[in-house]
């Protein structure tokens, strides 16, 4: 499986995401990139990323994104 790393760095090559607390508030993640990025997760991970789940919390970090997908997968599991 590709990291959540290696899906950002395909979607916007060249960016520094590692570390970063504010890719959204940064607008380092624009509109385009989150809905790419989006349906990137969801065929990587084999998850449904629900509209509601998509907030600049869950998305401004790595970090926050793989718990995302960590609490995704752990619901579909229930």
């Amino acid at each position: 499986m590709r990291t959540v790393t290696e899906i950002l760095q395909e979607l916007k090559p060249g960016c520094d995401f590692e570390g970063s607390t504010t890719l959204i508030d940064d607008r380092v993640i624009d509109s385009l990139t989150m809905v790419a990025l989006v349906a990137e997760l969801e065929d990587e991970y084999d998850v449904e990323v629900p509209p509601v789940e998509i907030v600049a919390d869950n998305f401004n970090s790595i970090e926050a994104m793989e718990m995302l997908v960590r609490r995704l997968r752990e619901e579909e599991l229930d």
